[in-house]
C-alpha cells in the first residue's frame, strides 16, 4: 500500500513573512512549503498581531467563542496564503493581540492559553480534519495537552496524532497552581511529576516530541541543559527526536540576493571582497580588505555568548588583527562591554543595536568570518546562513553549531569552520587565533568557503525526517490501526 499524503496543521505564533522575531517565524515560512512540494495537506494557524493588517485578510465562516477564565471570548478567524501557497488561518482578538509586540506583554500566560483554546475552536468551523496536529513550543503546549484530553474523552480530535517541537527548552511559560485552577488546567496535569510550564504540558502529552537538532535532543536529557525538565524528557526519551533546521535556499543566495552589494557564487568568490568593502564603509570601519572581518547577528542574550565575546576578542582587537561588526538587540546589560570596545577601536568596531534585515544581510555576506560562541544552541540558522554566503563559522561544539558546522582541522583540509568546546573566553580567543591564521592562507581559505557554500543544509532532507516521525506519531495515536 503507498503511503496516501498526510494532512499536518502547524499551530504557532510566528511565521515569516508575516510575523517574525526568532528562528521559529523561519522555520513556519519554510518546512511547511517544503512539505507542500511532498505533497501533503499543510496549513498554519496563529494569532494576528496588530503587525498584520486585517484588511488584506478575509474572515471565515461566523466567528469563534473561546472559552478562556471561566468565560467565552468572541474571536474571528481569518485566511492568509504563504509563499508557496500555505493556508494560514489568522486568530483575530483584539483584546489578546492588538499589542505592539509579538512577545514580552504582561499576560503572554493567558493570550496564549487564549490561542490555543481558539485553535480547538477554529478546527470544527474549517471543516478540515488534520491527521496531525505539530506545535511548536511553549506558547502552545496547551494545544498538544487539549489534543489528549479529547481523544481520551471521545472528541474527534481523536483522531490526530500530535508532535510538540522544543525550539527552545529555556522559555517554558510557568504557571502555579491558581493559573491551572483559573484557566481549566487541572484536568490536563499529571498527578506526578508535577508539572509546572506549558512547555511541560506539550511534553508530557505529545505522541511524539522534537527538537531542532540531535546534538541538542541529547543535550536536554541531562541537568546541565534540561532547564528543569530533564527528569520529564529522560521518561521519554524513546519518543525524543532530533532533527536539525534547514535553510530555504530561495531566500538565501548570494548570486541572487538584491539586499546585498554584489552578488556571487562559489565559482566567482572573489566577488565577496565587494560586499566587505562596502559594509567596512557603511560601518565606517578601516578600509581593509585584509584585514579579517568578524561579523555577528543575533539576540542580545546569556546564550549567545556575550559574556565571553569582548575579553575572547580585545587581544585581536589590540593587535590590528580584526574587525568586528555586531548586530542585535535584547538585554541592556550586555551593551556597555561592547560599547566599551567600539569606543576604544574606533575603526575596528562596529556595533547596531536594533533588528535591521538588511545590514544582517550585508554581514552574512561582507564578513570573513561569523560568531556563534553560544552557552547553548538549540540548531542556529546564523551558521547556515553563513555557509551559504561563503563567511566561515567560528562556533561553540554545542547543539545545532556541533552537527552543522565541523571543524576545519590543522590542515584546513575538511570541514566548514571553526569549533571549540570550552565556554570560557580562552577558548573562544583560540579559535579565532586559528581562524585568523587560516585567513592568511589564500589557497586553503578560499577551499574552505567552497566547501562551506556546498554544504547542503536546505529543507529537503529535514521534510522527509519530519515525514516518517508525523507517520510514526499517527500510529502511536491509533494504536492496532491501519496508518497510511
Amino acid at each position: 500500500m503507498s503511503e496516501r499524503p498526510l494532512r499536518i496543521l502547524f499551530a504557532l505564533t510566528e511565521a515569516a513573512p508575516l510575523a517574525k522575531v526568532g528562528g521559529l517565524a523561519d522555520v513556519a515560512g519554510s518546512l511547511p512549503q517544503a512539505l507542500l512540494r511532498r505533497g501533503h495537506d499543510v496549513r498554519l494557524i496563529m494569532p494576528r498581531y496588530a503587525s498584520i493588517p486585517a484588511e488584506q485578510y478575509p474572515i471565515l465562516g461566523n466567528g469563534l467563542a473561546v472559552p478562556i477564565m471561566g468565560r467565552q471570548e468572541p474571536a474571528s478567524l481569518r485566511q492568509a496564503t504563504l509563499n508557496g501557497g500555505v493556508p494560514v488561518y489568522l486568530v483575530d482578538n483584539a483584546m489578546y493581540f492588538q499589542r505592539q509586540q509579538v512577545y514580552g506583554e504582561p499576560d503572554d500566560l493567558e493570550r496564549f492559553t487564549f490561542f490555543s483554546q481558539s485553535v480547538l475552536e477554529a478546527l470544527k468551523q474549517v471543516g478540515w480534519q488534520p491527521d496531525i496536529v505539530h506545535g511548536h513550543d511553549w506558547h502552545v503546549g496547551l494545544v498538544i495537552a487539549l489534543m489528549a484530553w479529547g481523544r481520551a474523552t471521545g472528541s474527534p480530535s481523536s483522531l490526530c496524532g500530535t508532535v510538540f517541537t522544543i525550539h527552545n527548552l529555556a522559555y517554558q511559560g510557568w504557571f502555579d497552581g491558581l493559573y491551572a485552577s483559573r484557566a481549566g488546567l487541572t484536568p490536563l496535569l499529571p498527578s506526578s511529576p508535577p508539572l509546572g510550564s506549558l512547555m511541560a504540558l506539550g511534553i508530557y502529552h505529545a505522541d511524539v516530541v522534537s527538537t531542532v537538532s540531535p546534538t541538542y535532543a541529547r543535550e536536554i536529557l541531562t541537568p546541565q541543559y534540561g532547564e528543569g525538565l530533564d527528569p520529564l524528557l529522560r521518561s521519554r526519551q524513546e519518543r525524543l527526536h532530533g532533527i536539525i533546521n534547514g535553510l530555504d535556499y530561495s531566500l538565501f543566495d548570494p548570486a541572487s540576493d538584491a539586499r546585498i552589494p554584489a552578488g556571487y557564487d562559489a565559482s566567482t568568490i572573489e566577488r565577496k571582497a565587494l560586499n566587505k568593502a562596502a559594509l567596512q564603509k557603511r560601518m565606517k570601519l578601516a578600509q581593509s580588505l585584509g584585514t579579517p572581518l568578524l561579523g555577528m547577528v543575533g539576540r542580545l542574550a546569556g546564550q549567545k555568548g556575550l559574556d565571553i565575546l569582548p575579553q575572547a576578542v580585545e587581544p585581536l582587537l589590540a593587535a590590528g588583527k580584526v574587525q568586528i561588526v555586531l548586530l542585535g538587540s535584547g538585554e541592556p546589560q550586555f551593551r556597555p562591554p561592547l560599547e566599551a570596545l567600539s569606543a576604544r577601536y574606533p575603526d575596528r568596531v562596529a556595533n547596531v543595536f536594533a533588528f535591521d534585515l538588511e545590514i544582517a544581510q550585508w554581514i552574512y555576506a561582507g564578513a570573513d568570518m561569523f560568531l556563534m560562541p553560544s552557552r547553548y544552541e538549540p540548531c542556529g540558522l546564523g551558521q547556515l546562513i553563513a555557509m551559504r554566503y561563503g563567511t566561515i563559522p567560528v562556533v561553540r561544539r554545542t547543539g545545532g553549531l556541533a552537527d552543522s558546522v565541523p571543524d576545519a582541522g590543522p590542515d584546513l583540509g575538511q570541514g566548514t569552520g571553526f569549533a571549540f568546546d570550552e565556554y570560557t573566553p580562552g577558548a573562544l580567543q583560540g579559535a579565532l587565533e586559528r581562524a585568523v591564521a587560516a585567513y592568511a592562507q589564500p589557497k586553503a581559505w578560499h577551499g574552505l568557503q567552497r566547501r562551506a557554500m556546498a554544504a547542503d543544509y536546505s529543507w529537503e532532507a529535514s521534510a522527509a525526517q519530519y515525514e516518517r516521525m508525523y507517520r510514526t506519531a499517527l500510529s502511536l495515536a491509533r494504536p492496532g490501526a491501519q496508518v497510511p
